[in-house]
């Protein structure tokens, strides 16, 4: 698989410019020092307020908007802008579950559980649990629960034991990913109800108090501002896209990328996040799309930074790769779905030409 990739190697006795000094150490270690030493791991309070804010507003004016022209067809076109807004409460709940947000660890619960369980309909405890499993071990067949076979599967091993139903999806699960993420919305609001259901204590009924919430506040919405018919179009348009905004946000960051060998060398920090990890180019408006994803290799070296943080740090991190001969791999954001796209494909090869006739002498 082709990928765009930044490896330089270094010469000998030499520091590329911009590059940090070799540490007999951690190869992290210094990139630490230095990452802290420019302040990019303090909190930005002030962003973070102005964007929780800007975003509660664009929730407001979707719904008065609902409210004002209800009762048109025309209602479906804020079903798309709220798919994208509801996005944006996810990028602020995965925040949040980084700590990034607050130094308080309170305070950065209250707003995950706002954004992912009220606005949401989500399980802030499921994320956090899997999300950070998936961040301690990126790619790691026994350990990441991202690359556990389930609708997809990521690895040769995984397919061969697919038939059935599960078969045919791994021969075309390339061609299906992206339809398969119109569900993803709902396949999230599932996963967490069934995480719940195992918890006990205070935190299951905080957690489910906000789900009955959610739920109720949006059926209210939508059958109090909408005749039936639009309300489930509406509901469809919605969940549709805000799925696939978030298979498009989450989609290029590690597939196709290096997966850790359980039984091969054990990899350290840095080697463990940037070998298994893909950055995507772009301006602000990927920035913005991507809510800060494009800089996948600097947040999961840094996953406690804060997002403006992110794109300040990358140059560091580049220098300190290639002085290390570590590959920095970076493309662009239709090239990142190509590569995830084409090792899917790869992957359920073998089960396609199990099918191929075999042609008679």
């Amino acid at each position: 698989m082709s990928s765009a990739v930044d490896t330089v190697a270094p010469q000998p006795g030499s520091t590329p410019a911009g590059a940090l000094p070799r540490s007999p150490g951690s190869e992290f270690t210094p990139l630490l020092r230095a990452v802290k030493e420019r302040g990019l791991l303090g909190r930005r309070t002030g962003w973070y307020a102005r964007t929780i804010v800007t975003n509660a507003l664009g929730l407001a004016a979707v719904v008065t908007g609902m409210a004002l022209v209800g009762g048109s067809w025309w209602v479906l076109v804020l079903a798309p802008v709220l798919a994208v807004l509801s996005a944006r409460t996810a990028f602020i709940g995965h925040d949040a579950g980084h700590a990034q947000i607050s130094e308080n660890r309170a305070t950065n619960r209250r707003i995950g559980l706002i954004h992912g369980n009220l606005l949401l309909g989500m399980s802030y405890a499921w994320w956090n649990d899997k999300h950070n499993r998936h961040h301690a071990n990126p790619n790691h067949i026994d350990k990441d629960p991202d690359v556990a076979a389930d609708i997809l599967v990521l690895t040769s091993g995984q397919a061969a034991t697919r038939t059935g139903l599960r078969g045919w999806l791994t021969r075309h699960q390339a061609w299906l990913f992206f339809p398969l993420t119109l569900l993803e919305g709902i396949a999230l609001k599932v996963s967490g109800l069934r995480y719940l259901r195992r918890q006990t204590g205070r935190a299951r009924l905080v957690e489910g108090a906000l789900l009955a919430a959610h739920a109720a506040g949006y059926v209210t919405l939508l059958l109090a501002t909408l005749p039936l018919a639009h309300a489930i179009v509406f509901t469809a348009i919605h969940q549709a896209l805000f799925g696939l905004h978030l298979g498009m946000a989450f989609a290029p960051n590690h597939k196709g990328m290096e997966m850790p060998d359980p039984d091969g060398e054990k990899w350290g920090h840095l080697r463990r996040q940037v070998l298994t990890s893909r950055n995507v180019r772009g301006g602000v408006l990927t920035d913005w799309f991507l809510g800060g994803l494009n800089y996948q290799i600097e947040h999961h070296l840094f996953p406690g930074m804060p997002r403006p943080h992110l794109r300040l740090a990358q140059p560091m991190v580049r220098a300190h790769c290639r002085d290390l001969g570590i590959p920095y791999a970076e493309t662009s954001l239709v090239d990142s779905y190509r590569q995830g796209l084409r090792h899917l494909h790869a992957v359920g090869e073998p089960l396609r030409a199990d099918l191929t006739p075999t042609p008679r002498a």
